[in-house]
């Protein structure tokens, strides 16, 4: 009773600083508002770049005499304490003297790059992503960032859509956990405090359901889909305090994003209770002209009585919304709201105590590309790899006294840190070739080949190499430098072959129609795997790929994605045994594009396939290909084996308040210490609307000795079976149910129970 009463008072009075906190606030933003004019109102709702990193063909000008008018609230893509503090400076020679708020697109680290974002979720480390994002921070606002446009949420289904690489793969679960656990990284705390940053979460929504995999395009489906498989991720990072909100470019029921009540006002903001400000993603109110929803100010003040709070690059609401005040196509309400939701997230910095917070020199100096934080860049990216094959034990490499290191990968510093790497320190980043030299030293021969370009075609490999990053090309012949990877290869004991995309084939902009290797890179994988030698195949890629006849052809694939600043050494540590490799994929590789979308929670239909060999007529199979994908949703081997009991639940039923406890055995029955990731699903077995095979409901990493059995506990509760049906109403619904424990979401031991 004593602790019930110490948790009451200790809740009062949290709250009751909080609400002091809040009014204080609330005090100094009416204060601040009961001033601005109208133009300097507006002034706050825009958002220009600083230039040094665009994501679209829009360049912002006039920049420095637009802050001096109070007519820019906001700037990205600009860093260094010094030309922050200039900017600060020049809002201070405005008339309020009112602070611009800085962002960055610190998508997966800073200076210090970690693995693209879908490489760390195969970690399923959660106190390693959340890391990952503080780290980011740290170094981002000692170089004077305050904003970050992260996380990066959707769930995306389809791997021809390039921006997979930027969140978490195909499912709500997992991609709830992570989004999370990224904005308590990313803010700490203390948004106050110097080393914190807001956090965006975007893309607000469904933008990785974009119809063909083709970025920008049209999405479609209906509200239970959303609120089941899509929207959840966003509402996570929101529950957890993120900040601000993008909005996305597509459509929603036909209207776009930054134009859509319904997802900006009734669902963001009255149904989920969202605080904080919407900001349109790079020009995206501008772009409503092309869907045909009207000229610049019509789509501008749709945009802003939607919800859409600032705009990015546009300047449509700079330039349009005064005349549709005085024509009454917004209200002056609706202005408010934007502006003071905008002063809000500044307050709630700390710029108004303090416009140069983040413009201390001495933390750019000493909290920027530490050796602390490459050494954490180099443990998340040895977690990230994902070992696919491994036959006959060819891995970990066992001391050999020649390797043959071949592809176009192996030493592009270049194209280590992935797709929206803006900030990374590219020149310091470790390739294979630095990774193996540096652990090897003279013991061990390295005979090195380029072996192909990333693309025969320069055309396609001009494409894959924006922004500076060179794929390296070399202008030999195709033959020439075959011939050269042969003969390395004969002359070495095993070959390591490094193929897969350059960094910027994945990523905004970059869908592929094709995601295999391209046909150059297969090409010398087929005349390498003919000599007979161990050959591992390192894939690098920022989605999954079609790597079926590879996966016959190479006795080992480690997918290594791009795992940034420490890639090289990170690569050697797992391929020499140092660290034992423990990702798992969070989206399906299918078996080919045909396949696609494939995914592990899909629905059954009333004639699906047995599950056995071979196609069955009248049944939903292809006649040409299996349903299931070459690799499934949360599978990844060990340099050890792990052997799963049979589950054991506490009880057969459950009624609302009660939890099933759930148990299962793990031995680690190899000859290494190794990370399983135990998954959980359930299935809903009668519902009243259609429900998914199963769906990942908990998940525990544990660190198991060789020889060594773990019990591995989960518990499941009521919560756990709800879902949203065709009224979206959030329910469980009494009856069967089954559970699945496994090491991926098709290897799984099953048992049932009943709600009752």
């Amino acid at each position: 009773m004593k602790n019930n009463f110490l948790l009451v008072l200790l809740l009062t009075l949290v709250m009751g600083a909080t609400n002091a906190q809040n009014t204080k606030r609330d005090v100094f933003i009416k204060n601040l508002m009961t001033k601005m004019t109208i133009d300097e109102k507006i002034g706050q709702l825009n958002l220009l770049t600083g230039g040094e990193a665009t994501t679209g063909t829009a360049v912002s000008t006039d920049v420095e005499s637009k802050i001096v008018a109070g007519k820019i609230g906001g700037l990205f893509s600009i860093s260094t304490p010094q030309k922050i503090r200039k900017v600060q400076e020049l809002a201070m020679k405005s008339r309020l003297k009112i602070p611009v708020i800085i962002g960055m697109d610190v998508i997966h680290g800073y200076r210090t790059t970690f693995p693209i974002p879908l490489g760390i979720s195969a970690t399923w480390d959660m106190s390693l992503v959340e890391k990952s994002a503080r780290i980011a921070a740290q170094e981002a606002t000692a170089d004077g960032i305050c904003w970050t446009f992260s996380p990066m949420v959707d769930i995306a289904r389809d791997p021809r859509w390039g921006r997979i690489a930027e969140g978490s793969g195909e499912d709500a679960f997992l991609g709830s956990k992570i989004a999370a656990a990224m904005v308590k990284g990313y803010q700490g705390k203390n948004l106050k405090a110097n080393n914190t940053m807001l956090s965006c979460v975007k893309h607000f929504a469904l933008y990785g359901a974009a119809e063909g995999g083709r970025d920008y395009n049209t999405t479609d489906m209906s509200r239970i889909r959303m609120y089941n498989e899509y929207l959840p991720p966003y509402k996570a990072a929101l529950d957890a305090g993120a900040g601000s909100i993008m909005a996305s470019f597509n459509e929603i029921d036909g209207i776009p994003a930054t134009a859509n009540k319904w997802l900006l006002t009734d669902l963001l903001r009255k149904q989920w209770g969202f605080k904080g400000f919407v900001v349109t993603d790079y020009t995206g109110n501008n772009e409503m002209i092309d869907h045909g929803l009207g000229d610049l100010q019509t789509v501008t003040y749709k945009a802003l009585a939607a919800g859409t709070d600032m705009d990015m690059v546009g300047e449509g609401f700079l330039t349009t919304l005064k005349k549709s005040l005085a024509e009454k196509k917004v209200t002056m309400a609706e202005i408010d709201r934007a502006c003071r939701l905008i002063l809000e997230a500044k307050y709630d910095l700390g710029l108004f105590e303090d416009p140069f917070r983040y413009c201390d020199e001495n933390r750019a100096k000493n909290e920027i590309f530490t050796a602390e934080n490459r050494a954490f860049a180099r443990e998340i990216a040895s977690k990230s790899f994902v070992l696919l094959k491994n036959k006959n034990n060819v891995l970990p490499l066992n001391s050999p006294k020649s390797i043959a290191l071949i592809g176009p990968l192996v030493n592009n510093k270049e194209n280590m840190g992935g797709t929206w790497a803006v900030s990374e320190n590219r020149g310091n980043s470790l390739t294979l070739y630095d990774g193996l030299k540096n652990a090897l030293g003279e013991s061990t021969q390295i005979n090195m080949a380029r072996g192909t370009n990333i693309y025969s075609d320069p055309v396609l490999d001009a494409n894959a190499s924006p922004f500076g990053k060179s794929t390296g090309r070399e202008n030999r012949s195709d033959e020439d430098m075959l011939k050269e990877a042969v003969d390395a290869a004969k002359s070495s004991e095993v070959i390591v072959l490094a193929l897969g995309e350059s960094a910027e084939m994945s990523g905004e902009s970059s869908s592929r129609s094709k995601i295999g290797l391209p046909e150059n890179q297969q090409k010398l994988l087929a005349e390498l795997s003919k000599l007979g030698k161990p050959l591992i195949l390192v894939i690098f890629t920022g989605r999954p790929l079609v790597l079926e006849t590879e996966s016959q052809q190479a006795d080992a694939i480690l997918n290594v994605w791009f795992a940034g600043s420490e890639a090289g050494n990170a690569m050697t540590d797992v391929l020499l045994g140092k660290v034992n490799p423990s990702g798992k994929i969070t989206a399906s590789f299918p078996r080919n594009e045909g396949q696609i979308p494939v995914y592990y929670n899909h629905k059954n239909t009333g004639r699906p396939h047995s599950g056995k060999p071979g196609f069955e007529k009248f049944r939903s199979n292809y006649l040409d290909v299996p349903n299931t994908p070459l690799y499934p949703f949360g599978y990844g081997l060990s340099y050890t084996t792990f052997q799963y009991g049979d589950l054991k639940l506490d009880k057969a039923s459950i009624t609302e308040n009660q939890k099933i406890k759930v148990s299962v055995d793990v031995k680690n029955t190899g000859n290494y210490d190794g990370e399983e990731v135990v998954q959980l699903y359930i299935r809903d077995l009668v519902g009243s609307v259609a429900r998914p095979v199963k769906e990942l409901k908990g998940f525990e990493k544990v660190l198991i000795r060789k020889g060594e059995t773990k019990t591995v506990n989960f518990e499941i509760g009521v919560e756990d079976l709800k879902f949203y049906n065709s009224d979206l109403k959030w329910l469980a619904e009494k009856g069967d149910f089954q559970v699945m424990v496994g090491t991926n979401s098709d290897d799984v031991k099953k048992a049932n129970f009943v709600l009752k």
